[in-house]
């Protein structure tokens, strides 16, 4: 393990937790949401941010509990546009989540489907915390002494909230809100408390009046700025980011630091966390709209490993955008710089090596192997699979030197590429080898005899020669033939694959083997 000295965020983060917190043989890290619609990837990054940490005081011999609140007694307030029947769900508006039907199929409500959605991506990225489900806690009175603690505390809350606020909360405002237990809206008016357990209201949506005692009764619940700071208290949470809008001036984060104080606690440590962007689409990713980009989305596209290092090595205050692009490419070549770093396979100065190696191990699922895992450059990937049609076990054969253990974190990684050519790459780098007797296309005399020169030294020597005498040779063919060797290479990825250009020619031709090429080039023997 490298030292934990590095200057990490997650490091610093852990660091500043034990200093403020004191030591403790429990620290408890938070996360959570509302699942009101995909878990986007935007979410992911403060759940991955928790995880940092944790795993940053783990590494430090602490007892670490990381929570993740799923907040599905909410408030269902707009139907997103991913969802079908539309229609029907719109009928559900302003009831908790958690009654809403989930008209994809996945679960028993809506909530629980999105939850489920999530639950099941986690673990393939090693982050498996406790999770928490506010609507059970809520309607089986967990919260309950919560609750009247804050209809006790009211007037102390109400001047804590206006401190923020441009004008006053209304005279009649109470700090709760209720869902009618008939209709289940939370368009209620609170019509008393008896200063105990005992809680009236009036539903002017169904006519619907009655008294709950928040110690068995469902239907009460604390607005978000009171409810979080409760839950701080409750859960003794240690440490929980959030996001810039929470961390707004007179924001949620800012409100519910003073408010958890009349609970006699104190707010956790925390950073901000900065919002994501999709490469080439700008601004907020929203749940609520269904235009989302979730986690499953990326590992189509990137490994677990790759899909950690891109939160490991950025500061959670930094905005970046998850590429789909060209970019991919960059970020798979800057992992595996990062890994030959950690193992000694490239050398840079002590610095960056404690940088980069804290950023390797944090982007594991585990331990670190003890022996560098078999590297194969992205883009080389990328022009196996294709010249074998996305197959992966003939791309894998193809790589020498591969062991057995080695095979399932490459076959990971080659059908991450093969999704990406599939989906996401730009035409230019595509290809498809011509089918074996493809047409003679038309050539001038010169391109003719230096591309049948071509086959005669497939034919003759490409078993014998290796890369670099084969790419010599291709530029003395092309000046026997008087052409420019651009020319040539044009002629010879035309008929190879049908564009003028395509992977370096001499290993590529290297790659689709003399039988096949044969047969391809066959025509212009």
């Amino acid at each position: 393990m490298s030292s934990l000295n590095t200057g990490h965020w997650a490091d610093l983060n852990a660091e500043k937790v034990i200093r403020e917190k004191g030591e403790k043989p429990l620290y408890t890290c938070a996360s959570g949401i509302t699942p009101s619609g995909t878990v986007h990837i935007g979410n992911f990054r403060e759940i991955i941010s928790v995880d940092l940490v944790v795993r940053a005081l783990r590494d430090r011999g602490k007892q670490v509990r990381f929570i993740y609140s799923w907040d599905d007694y909410d408030v269902f307030r707009k139907v997103p546009k991913n969802m079908p029947q539309g229609e029907l769900l719109a009928k559900y508006l302003r009831m908790p989540i958690t009654m809403v039907p989930d008209t994809l199929g996945r679960a028993d409500n809506y909530a629980r489907g999105n939850e489920v959605d999530l639950e099941k991506l986690l673990p393939l990225v090693g982050v498996e915390p406790e999770y928490l489900y506010q609507a059970e806690r809520y309607t089986k009175g967990y919260y309950a002494e919560g609750i009247r603690h804050a209809l006790l505390k009211k007037e102390e809350i109400r001047k804590t909230l206006d401190e923020y606020r441009t004008e006053p909360l209304e005279t009649d405002w109470w700090p709760v809100s209720i869902f009618c237990q008939k209709c289940h809206r939370d368009d209620t008016h609170i019509e008393g408390w008896d200063g105990d357990w005992q809680l009236s209201y009036l539903c002017p949506d169904c006519g619907n009046r009655e008294t709950l005692d928040l110690r068995s009764a469902s239907g009460a619940k604390l607005p978000w700025r009171i409810d979080w700071p409760m839950r701080w208290v409750k859960e003794g949470v240690d440490f929980e980011p959030a996001g810039k809008d929470h961390h707004s001036e007179g924001g949620s984060f800012d409100t519910a630091r003073l408010t958890v104080q009349v609970y006699g606690g104190q707010a956790p440590v925390t950073f901000q966390y900065d919002f994501l962007s999709i490469k080439g689409r700008g601004g907020k990713i929203s749940s609520s709209s269904g235009e989302v980009i979730g986690l499953d989305d990326v590992l189509e596209v990137y490994t677990p490993e790759v899909t950690r290092f891109l939160f490991a090595g950025t500061r959670p205050n930094a905005e970046f955008a998850i590429s789909f692009d060209l970019d991919v490419l960059k970020i798979y070549e800057d992992y595996d710089k990062c890994e030959r770093i950690y193992y000694g396979a490239h050398e840079v100065n002590e610095k960056d090596k404690a940088k980069q190696s804290r950023i390797y191990e944090l982007s594991q699922l585990g331990p670190c192997e003890p022996e560098m895992p078999f590297q194969v450059a992205i883009r080389h990937l990328g022009t196996l699979l294709q010249t074998y049609s996305g197959d992966i076990e003939r791309t894998l054969k193809a790589l020498e030197g591969v062991a057995e253990h080695q095979k399932p974190r490459l076959r990971s990684r080659a059908q991450c590429t093969w999704n990406w050519i599939k989906n996401f790459a730009p035409e230019d780098f595509r290809f498809d080898i011509e089918p074996q007797g493809a047409a003679k296309k038309p050539l001038e005399a010169n391109q003719a005899a230096a591309l049948r020169a071509l086959v005669a030294v497939v034919d003759k020597e490409l078993d014998a020669l290796d890369e670099k005498s084969l790419n010599n040779r291709i530029y003395a063919l092309a000046e026997e033939a008087g052409l420019d060797p651009k020319d040539l290479f044009r002629v010879t990825y035309q008929a190879l694959v049908g564009k003028d250009q395509g992977p370096r020619l001499a290993s590529f031709l290297k790659i689709i083997g003399r039988d096949r090429l044969l047969k391809v080039l066959g025509a212009y023997r």
